[in-house]
């Protein structure tokens, strides 16, 4: 049977921000952003949601005068991107 594919992750920039969030230590706001083609607003919104959900962690500080937030994958979000994949992989096998 088919595996149930995570909704909170099965959307296209989520997904992004996580495959690129696996393979870093952490990841800053406009690395993201270039990595992932999406426009600021959008980025945000899909940042609070994983965060929401406990899959990355988010620290806002300044550098200077200049806001600077960090990304982090947690364990649950890398347990949960690892879950996805393997769900995924049930559809691309038959």
């Amino acid at each position: 049977m088919f595996k149930e594919l995570n909704p909170l992750l099965h959307s296209e920039l989520r997904l992004a921000v996580m495959s690129v969030l696996i393979g870093v230590e952490s990841a800053d706001f406009v690395f993201l952003r270039q990595q992932t083609g999406a426009t600021a607003g959008n980025l945000s919104v899909q940042l609070d949601k994983l965060s929401k959900a406990g899959y990355i962690d988010v620290e806002k500080t300044f550098r200077g005068k200049m806001p600077c937030t960090v990304c982090r994958i947690t364990d649950a979000g890398r347990d949960a991107f690892e879950e996805y994949v393997e769900a995924l992989q049930t559809y691309i096998k038959r």
